[in-house]
């Protein structure tokens, strides 16, 4: 299954501001250029994360953006949901051959989702400083 650039990019800016945690504020265009994302699409993200109540962004010189929770307790899923919505329901089509697949994709629907709901912006930041140790300094 490919997840969309706007799951990508998200999941990945989302993944930044968690290992930066703590910290401060972070620059969106450090954000990009560290991830190597465009910073004008970062943005627009943002204000579908901020909507969702899971990121603050803060005006000004000092300003910038961070999570506005603990990302132990921030769900992948919650991410997909506001950068994405919800999962399409069944069609409704009553033929056999409609309905057993309908059938199989829900099972796979639960069972992805289940694993989202499981699958913290901790557990995501932690897989992204073990691929990238030590490069959290944001002094470029």
């Amino acid at each position: 299954m490919k997840a969309s650039a706007k799951i990508r990019y998200g999941l990945q800016l989302m993944a930044e501001l968690a290992r930066r945690q703590g910290r401060g504020p972070v620059q969106v265009a450090d954000i990009a250029r560290r991830q190597e994302l465009p910073p004008k699409y970062l943005h627009v993200l943002l204000g579908s994360l901020k909507a969702a109540g899971l990121v603050k962004v803060l005006r000004g010189p000092t300003g910038g953006c961070e999570l506005a929770r603990n990302p132990a307790r921030i769900t992948v899923l919650e991410v997909l949901e506001a950068l994405d919505g919800r999962a399409p329901e069944s069609t409704g089509e009553s033929t056999p051959g409609a309905q057993a697949v309908a059938e199989l994709w829900e099972r796979g629907s639960r069972a992805w989702e289940e694993v989202l709901q499981q699958s913290t912006l901790a557990d995501l930041a932690a897989r992204l400083e073990a691929l990238d140790p030590g490069s959290q300094d944001y002094s470029i």
